[in-house]
């Protein structure tokens, strides 16, 4: 196509705006539909694009701002609050793709270089597409989402260091090893030492001002991220970890949400680039031949992954659904993996034809990992059975503790609806026995008069262990429709005479317990709904001054 550049640049965005509307009609990433672009216009398809200084530019700045938002909202506080789960199943899953990733790799004929990018390759998940998916299923705070944006947070750390590592060691020179890793550790200390610096004295006071102006405030945050990169690529870190580093000195301001907010559209557009100048340099001459290998690594990446986070998340004592759910985040490479493929090849590691095949795999476990995160629960319960052989690690409850006095309520669920719950039921006097399967939620509890044990409300053979001859109650604030309708066919089993709560969030599975017999259910958005329409109604009345609102 014979087009001026300016004309051109119109044609491909108008191309993937297309592309983007098919993914979202299928219920599709967006990078999938940009991995499709920069394949179809670069030289494997149209030939429109090819790698040239001003798309590779353009690609550059995406990176940076990608690795800049990973930074920024780099919550090391989340680790901490999800327990050591996520720093062993992060790190164990880590371990695990990369070593097996290698030996299939070696198994197929590939050279040690190339296995060990390929298995570190199959490594990494996308934080923003889980962040995504799990936000728009609303599961971003139930116990398996907390866990898995946990651990993905220990594989973006991960992936940096390894950035770090093939920047230094893949463009070393003559000098010696000890010499080389010297300079490093000193230019390392020197670059942590001066944003540690910025950080302290600088930026808050240089905030405070620029934040004034938000459109002063997207052109820092562009700019600030630039120029540590530039500054990291000079001393021979890549630009993509001074860009990310950028982002954690700024990860602590309280600006971080309002230039998250504003960049992220900026991020998706510089990352059309990015996949452009990435499909401009595929070749996909032995296509065919990389088949097998392609669907081989695929299967693993779609098994393997999930399969490992299961067993390290049994052997720690969670559910085996908890550890199936979080697992399905891991089951895809991520835009991370190409990115690392790009480096390898910009460094001479592996060749274009490695990074096609680490690209057809990004393509179909990103697709494939979509349907099974949108469809998790339902494939849940179609394998389930085969699921459980994974308890013998131990994931039973533990005993419940003796108390002297009697058992007024069994409660389930310690998250925010049920710790008013039981705040309620002890203030009143009544002896609450809490059961949780968040260890987090079981160990955090101090309440007088609420013991906390561990336990699944999906296990009828824990039922067994419960005082239900004694409570009066049973409550569930657990707000899962198919998670209720086991505890209550569990407690029919075992013939439990009291009254039964369940939870319900929608009016949908509000009717859907009811038919299923539940006697009684509680619906807190619905009341929480009442009760601030009477609110208003007072306002709008006039029965009370705008000062004396209730809130």
């Amino acid at each position: 196509m014979d087009l001026h550049d300016f004309a051109l640049i119109a044609v491909i965005l108008a191309i993937a705006a297309v592309a983007g509307l098919l993914a979202t009609r299928l219920r599709q990433p967006m990078i999938v539909a940009f991995i499709g672009v920069g394949i179809l216009v670069g030289p494997a398809g149209t030939g429109w694009v090819v790698a040239d200084s001003t798309i590779e530019l353009l690609a550059r700045l995406g990176i940076a701002i990608l690795l800049f938002l990973v930074g920024l909202k780099l919550d090391l506080h989340l680790i901490r609050s999800t327990g050591p789960v996520a720093l062993a199943t992060g790190l164990g899953q880590v371990l695990f793709t990369s070593v097996v990733g290698y030996l299939i790799a070696i198994a197929l004929g590939m050279d040690s270089v190339t296995a060990v990018y390929v298995a570190v390759a199959l490594t990494f998940s996308s934080t923003i597409i889980i962040v995504k998916l799990l936000s728009d299923k609303r599961e971003l705070e139930q116990l398996h989402g907390r866990i898995a944006i946990g651990f993905l947070i220990v594989q973006d750390i991960v992936v940096v260091l390894v950035m770090i590592a093939l920047n230094v060691f893949g463009r070393q020179t003559g000098d010696s090893l000890a010499v080389s890793i010297t300079l490093v550790v000193a230019k390392g200390i020197g670059l942590l030492a001066a944003v540690a610096v910025l950080m302290r004295y600088l930026l808050p006071w240089l905030l405070h001002h620029i934040a004034r102006s938000q459109e002063l405030l997207v052109l820092f945050g562009v700019a600030y991220a630039v120029s540590i990169a530039a500054v990291s690529d000079t001393l021979g870190f890549s630009s993509e970890v001074g860009a990310f580093l950028a982002g954690v000195s700024l990860a602590s301001t309280p600006y971080r949400d309002a230039l998250g907010a504003r960049l992220v559209s900026l991020r998706d557009f510089l990352l059309l680039f990015f996949f452009l100048d990435l499909g401009s340099r595929l070749e996909f001459t032995h296509a065919a031949d990389q088949i097998p290998e392609a669907l081989i690594f695929s299967l693993f990446v779609l098994i393997g992954n999930p399969l490992i986070v299961v067993v390290i998340m049994a052997a720690m004592r969670y559910p085996v659904r908890v550890g199936f759910l979080a697992g399905l985040t891991v089951a895809q490479i991520s835009e991370f993996s190409l990115i690392l493929a790009a480096l390898g090849l910009s460094l001479g590691h592996i060749t274009s034809a490695t990074v096609s095949l680490i690209t057809v795999v990004g393509l179909v476990t990103i697709g494939g990992s979509t349907y099974l995160i949108l469809y998790s629960h339902q494939i849940y319960h179609r394998i389930e059975r085969w699921l459980k052989v994974f308890e013998w690690t131990g994931s039973r409850a533990t005993a419940i503790p003796d108390t002297d006095s009697e058992v007024y309520a069994i409660l389930y669920g310690l998250g925010r609806f049920g710790r008013h719950v039981a705040d309620h039921l002890s203030r009143a006097g009544h002896r609450v026995l809490a059961v949780d399967f968040d260890p987090q939620h079981v160990g955090g509890n101090t309440r007088d008069g609420v013991t906390a044990v561990y336990g699944s409300a999906e296990d009828v053979h824990f039922l067994e262990t419960l005082p239900l001859k004694q409570a009066r109650f049973v409550i569930s604030t657990i707000p899962l429709l198919e998670t209720n309708k086991a505890l209550l066919h569990g407690l029919r089993h075992h013939e439990y005479q009291g009254r039964i709560a369940l939870t319900a969030h929608t009016i949908h599975d509000a009717d859907q317990l009811r038919a299923a017999g539940a006697e009684i259910v509680l619906e807190p958005f619905s009341l929480a709904a009442e009760a601030t329409t009477a609110v208003l109604n007072q306002l709008v009345d006039g029965d009370d001054p705008p000062g004396d609102a209730p809130n």
